[in-house]
């Protein structure tokens, strides 16, 4: 039987010989760090590597992804379906091996990881997910839900701002099955972090809430081991182990120092730590006793089995529950959901109300339709409006709710959203102003990059929020959300678009959806039932007119509204003017030719666009030769409607807009 040493040095090899091969990447993470990875995925570790969704594995998160090798080796090693060929094709085009780990790249990565500090922000939020999940699902003598959550971090991922926000919450929230293990070198980019992070991290993480082990010597497995225990036996708070380790564990003229962390160690260092280690092997070879020492099917496989015939007995006690616990694991919705049931209600109840209220309204309809709704606000829910009639708020005492305090943590709950969302059986929502839409921008972006179903409510979504003033008030927030691939942004006129966005974003698998909504009151505008259907196609004709239009008024949200009464002031003067509603741009660009012709003809040159947003979005849409009425500034401090005006976004101003460009292309 190989020894432990011997099964770590598989994980270094493999490492240091992929990097080396790719001529980039770091491999003194995985060096460093595969004592306390072979205790983890040998000892502990409930997986099975021939189903990597199965539904009650522990999660497992590289939250410093950069050491992607650490993860990949073990991948390899433990039986999933990841080959040397995959490894020697490490960071190369398309290859399951991609330079930080990737969800849906490789099988058993959990997470997308690499920015510093989000994936431990996502283990938090698997781990609530799981207690939750148990919490609903869960009956005496009938545990199907009870799986742990594992976490490596460095000290990068510690410097980040958002480790305090998540680790505070975890902590406040008492997510016992949280297990963190601390990579703790004191070596990051620039070298020794004694000239930068000097934080008495023991004290920070006891302070939170935590039960703490530190000093562990992270090359010696006993010492790993005896830390994982005393992790197990704290189940109400979660754990830090603090590992000591040596960064380029093994390489005798670079370990200990910043020069193994993102670069290849160089032939000469890789031959230097083969012989260091007593590694005489080949490159990418690993002897067959010790993929045999590593070969995790078997236990997984019966683990699993386990588990299938656990889950057999609780569906002969709760075959209702069994069957909406498949459901939402398949992350399909309930079929008697009725989307257009609410959505021709809100038509007809004919309401001038603000968007945020209106999306309260379809949450107070859709949230008894949705067990799977797992709702939040960053300290902003009597203005986001975002907890609805039956939200029940988790706490350390009670996990069975669907709704969850983030606090003023922004960013922490965007990338706890996605922890909650990759585990599975939830579709998380989370709430906050849209001007600090910026602190958590980096997890929306990542939830688009791994195609996870989170909805934001991004609420006081302009100048219209008023007497908040400019730093409160979002001007090029709109821009930024548009621009991210895979997010579907939707910035509805009233109460009716407020629910066709609700419907497109529950629809909307494998995706997320920002909703962008007003705080001030919009007029509910009257459509017949093919401008009802044509909501969702993202724009549509809301206005037109019964003489051939002379110009097209172009608009989002509010200011829809102020469209539909400068195309009326137009009129009495004689100028005939259509006016569209944009809500989501990117599903009305993802409309066929014909159907965006027959909105946006692009023989109408003369067009006029209407948002209290950013002006340069909107070139794409008029041309150089139309006109934007938007902000080119940021805002002011005042009542809104004082700063509407101000701004011109009146009917005077839109008239007086499309009246010069009518006369400047008679003129030309």
């Amino acid at each position: 039987m190989p020894s432990r040493f011997e099964l770590a040095n598989a994980i270094r090899a493999l490492s240091m010989d992929a990097v080396q091969r790719a001529k980039s990447g770091h491999p003194g993470a995985p060096m460093g760090m595969a004592d306390i990875a072979e205790v983890l995925w040998n000892d502990y570790l409930k997986h099975n590597p021939a189903n990597p969704h199965w539904a009650d594995r522990d999660r497992f998160v590289l939250s410093n992804g950069h050491g992607s090798m650490l993860l990949y080796s073990l991948l390899h090693l433990t039986g999933y379906e990841l080959t040397l060929e995959d490894l020697q094709n490490f960071r190369q085009l398309h290859s399951k091996t991609p330079g930080h780990p990737e969800l849906g790249y490789t099988p058993g990565v959990e997470t997308t990881t690499g920015p510093l500090g989000q994936g431990l922000a996502n283990a938090v939020g698997m781990a609530i997910a799981e207690r939750t999940l148990a919490a609903q699902f869960n009956k005496p003598g009938h545990a199907i839900v009870d799986h742990h959550t594992y976490a490596f971090v460095g000290d990068g991922c510690l410097m980040e701002g958002i480790s305090h926000e998540v680790c505070s919450l975890a902590g406040t929230q008492g997510l016992g099955k949280l297990t963190v293990f601390y990579d703790d070198n004191g070596i990051s980019i620039d070298g020794e972090t004694v000239g930068w992070f000097t934080d008495d991290t023991a004290k920070r993480f006891e302070a939170y809430g935590w039960h703490v082990v530190p000093n562990v010597d992270g090359h010696k497995p006993e010492e790993i081991k005896a830390a994982v225990e005393l992790a197990r036996q704290n189940d109400d708070r979660p754990s830090l182990i603090m590992c000591k380790t040596i960064i380029g564990f093994g390489a005798p003229n670079k370990q200990g120092t910043e020069a193994t962390h993102g670069s290849p160690l160089g032939e000469d260092e890789v031959a230097a730590a083969r012989e260091q280690l007593g590694w005489s092997h080949a490159p990418f070879h690993v002897p067959e006793e010790l993929y045999k020492g590593w070969d995790a099917s078997e236990r997984g496989q019966q683990v699993e089995d386990e588990w299938n015939v656990r889950f057999e007995r609780y569906a002969e006690a709760h075959p209702e529950l069994a069957k909406e616990f498949k459901r939402r694991l398949k992350g399909e919705l309930p079929m008697t959901l009725n989307t257009e049931k609410l959505i021709e209600q809100t038509q007809e109840r004919d309401e001038s109300i603000a968007s945020r209220k209106a999306s309260l309204a379809c949450l107070n309809e859709l949230g008894p339709q949705l067990p799977e709704l797992f709702g939040g606000s960053a300290d902003l829910a009597p203005s986001n409006l975002t907890f609805w009639k039956d939200s029940k708020a988790i706490n350390r005492d009670h996990h069975g709710g669907n709704y969850l305090h983030y606090g003023v943590r922004e960013f922490g709950m965007g990338a706890i959203m996605n922890g909650i969302a990759a585990h599975g059986g939830f579709i998380p929502y989370g709430a906050t102003f849209l001007t600090f839409m910026e602190y958590m921008h980096n997890a929306v972006r990542l939830a688009a990059l791994m195609n996870l179903q989170t909805i934001y409510v991004f609420t006081h979504d302009s100048i219209g929020l008023g007497e908040d003033g400019p730093t409160h008030q979002p001007i090029e927030q709109m821009g930024a959300l548009r621009s991210t691939p895979n997010l579907s942004t939707w910035r509805p006129a009233d109460a009716v678009e407020t629910a066709v966005a609700w419907r497109i974003a529950l629809k909307r698998q494998g995706a997320p959806t920002a909703l962008v909504l007003s705080r001030q009151n919009l007029p509910h505008q009257q459509r017949d039932k093919q401008q009802l259907a044509e909501i969702r196609r993202g724009g549509y004709v809301l206005k037109d007119s019964d003489e051939p239009f002379e110009a097209i008024l172009i608009a989002t949200g509010s200011e829809v509204g102020l469209a539909m009464e400068a195309a009326d002031a137009l009129e009495a003067k004689g100028k005939a003017v259509r006016v569209v509603s944009l809500p989501s741009t990117d599903i009305f660009d993802a409309q066929p030719v014909s159907y965006r012709e027959s909105v946006l003809p692009s023989t109408m040159t003369k067009r006029v666009a209407i948002e209290a947003s950013h002006y340069a979005y909107w070139y794409k849409y008029v041309g150089l030769q139309g006109r934007i009425i938007a902000m080119h500034s940021f805002g002011e401090s005042a009542p809104a409607d004082a700063l509407f005006k101000y701004y011109g976004f009146t009917v005077d101003n839109v008239v007086e807009q499309v009246e010069q460009l009518l006369e400047e292309t008679t003129t030309a």
